[in-house]
Formats: structure tokens, sequence, C-alpha cells
């Protein structure tokens, strides 16, 4: 496993591949005036940044195409960077001000689809403006409730129950924008909590980060999962066939990791990951093994629903509760935490059983039946 070999015995590529991957394809404005911008080097964002209505955040679709990859393409420098664009272009003061500019429109958005305000402008170090008491608890406390069935928006009861191998390929296509750097996001999180709120965090990052074995990291055995597919295991290599509602989900986890004043949002994404991962988990694993998708997709499935049902509890009693206990005047900021990952992840739910239920592709552009 040290060398990328996956438990169905095929090589796959190991997660760490250090070269960047290439910026993707432009869809609009927006994104083509960042995306130029990196593939020019140093120097001025292009005029469209001067205030022309047609390359305008305050002006675009919140979660549509061109603001989402544009944002998503400013996050990755924090993480893997791109192939040619210097590493120095992180810090770059003009990109931030860019970046800035399509938070405040993306979190206002949420702020008000979501129905709940952290109470605190993009950027500052301010507390939550709080909110009602128990707010945070009857929100980790609605994630423990499992419908008693299929009420035909969730996407593991589809696949459990009637997804192609077609299908399955794509989900995985769409989560390895996710799981490709699971756990990264939230491990921001760690210089901003103190107490039970960090140990229980770092406890179950540890886990997610293979427990001190590189094999292990949930990273590496989603690419094994890949690898099962017929995926490509590249990191980010299929950005340019995301849609808007997939990159939403990922934007959300940088955006409240990278902001010290979102510490709170991003502790209710991490409960909301965390409770409802392990029964879908499960549905998941089954459908992978009905579609005979392979020992290594089944096992990285298998594997979320014995961790999460333990970091459930971890999350909600240590996590949750201790950072509360700590400063209770976040509590609004993590019900928001947990309201915005609950719309965006219902988006992409009906975003992709809207597709598939038409037998038609989810995805910007098909998959090849097999990647080289």
């Amino acid at each position: 496993m040290t060398e990328g070999v996956s438990v169905s015995g095929r090589s796959a590529s190991p997660v760490g591949r250090l070269a960047g991957p290439q910026l993707p394809s432009p869809c609009g404005p927006l994104s083509e005036a960042v995306i130029e911008r990196l593939r020019a080097g140093a120097g001025a964002l292009p005029p469209a940044w001067d205030g022309a209505a047609d390359a305008d955040p305050a002006d675009a679709d919140p979660y549509g195409l061109d603001l989402q990859l544009a944002l998503y393409v400013l996050y990755e420098l924090h993480y893997r960077g791109f192939a040619g664009v210097a590493d120095e272009e992180e810090w770059d003061p003009g990109l931030l001000a860019v970046r800035r500019g399509l938070e405040q429109r993306f979190l206002g958005a949420l702020r008000k689809d979501v129905g709940t305000d952290v109470g605190t402008d993009v950027g500052t170090d301010g507390g939550g403006a709080g909110g009602e008491a128990g707010g945070a608890q009857a929100a980790v406390g609605g994630l423990l409730v499992e419908p008693a069935g299929d009420d035909g928006t969730s996407v593991s009861h589809f696949l459990r129950h009637e997804g192609q191998l077609w299908q399955l390929r794509e989900y995985a296509a769409l989560r390895s924008l996710y799981h490709l750097k699971e756990a990264d996001p939230h491990a921001w999180a760690l210089p901003r909590l103190h107490g039970r709120a960090k140990a229980g965090m770092a406890a179950i990052e540890f886990d997610e980060f293979g427990a001190g074995r590189a094999e292990e990291i949930h990273a590496q055995l989603f690419a094994d999962l890949m690898a099962d597919l017929g995926l490509d295991t590249a990191y980010g290599r299929y950005t340019d066939q995301a849609p808007a509602e997939a990159l939403a989900t990922v934007n959300l986890m940088s955006l409240l990791g990278l902001h010290r004043s979102l510490r709170g949002a991003l502790v209710g994404h991490f409960a909301t990951v965390e409770v409802t991962s392990s029964p879908a988990s499960r549905r998941l694993a089954q459908a992978m093994r009905r579609t005979g998708a392979g020992p290594a997709a089944e096992r990285f499935y298998d594997e979320h629903v014995e961790a999460d049902a333990v970091h459930e509890q971890v999350v909600r009693r240590e996590v949750v509760d201790g950072l509360l206990g700590d400063e209770p005047g976040l509590d609004a900021d993590v019900a928001f935490g947990i309201g915005a990952t609950l719309f965006l992840e219902d988006r992409l739910s009906a975003h992709l059983l809207g597709a598939w239920r038409a037998q038609r592709s989810a995805l910007r552009s098909p998959l090849p039946d097999r990647e080289p």
C-alpha cells in the first residue's frame, strides 16, 4: 500500500502526486479573470476587475458555476496549488482581495437562504452574534434523526437500491474534489480551538490521517476506491467536469476553515459530516457490493461506517460541547454551519438525482468508460 497498490491488487497512484493539477478551463468572466491572472504570473489583475459589470462578484449568481469555479481556484492556492503557478501567489494581495469579494457574495447568499446569521463579516476576527439558547444543540439533534425511509431526495438511498456503476463512478469523481483532501479543511480549526474541543477534533483528525500510517490516510483509501472504479486518481483531475453544486460543497469547507471568525461554523460543518456519515456510508458500501465495484471501493465506505460511528460521539460530546462551553457566543455560528452544509448538500443531491433519474450524466462532460 505504501507504493500506491490498492487492495484489489491494481497499482493506484499515491495521493501525494507532488505536482499540482493543471489550471481548469474558465467558464465565465470571473473565473477567466482569475485563471488568466494565474497563468500570466506576476502582474495586475485584468481590467475586468476594475468594476466592469460583467466581472463583478456583486452581480454574479452566488451559486453559479462562474463564481464557484473562480472561488475554488483561489482556494486551491492554499492546498496543492497548480502546475506552473508560483507558490507565492497564495498570499498575493490582489488575489486575496478578489477572493474576499467572491466570499462575501457566497456567504451573504448562504446567510439569507439558510436563515441563520453568523453575525460577522468575512475577514474580521469578531465572535458570532450568539443565538437562541440550544440552537446549536437542536441542530445537532436534528442530524441524529434518520428518516424512516427513502423520501426520494437521498443520493445514498438511490445508489444503494438502483444506482448503476456509471452513476457510482460519477459520484466518486465529484466527491474526489473533497475526499482527496479529506480532513485538511477541518485541520485549520485546530489552532483556533481550546481544551476539549481541540482534543476531540485532534483525535478525529488523527484517524482521518491514517493514525500514523500513510497507507491508511482516508484520502489514500479514496484514491484506491477510484482505482477500482477505473478513475484517474490524480488530485483535482475532475474539476473541469464538476458542476457548480459540487464545487460549492467543497468551497464551503475552505471558506469556513480559512477564517478564524467562522470557526464556530466550521465546527458545525464538521459535526454534520461526522454525524451523518456512518448511515450514508453503510448504504454506499452496499451499493459498491451490489454493482461489483471492487474491494477497495467497498473498503472505503466500510471504514467510514465504523470510524464515523465513533467520531459522531466525540464530535457531539467533546468538540461541539467543548467549543460552546468555552465560547457560548458561537452557538448561532455552529447552527449556521450545520444549516449551510445541509443546504448545499441538498442542492447537490437534487442536481445528481435529477440527472440520473433522466438517465443522463450529472457531470459537465461524461466520463470515459475507463481512464487510461
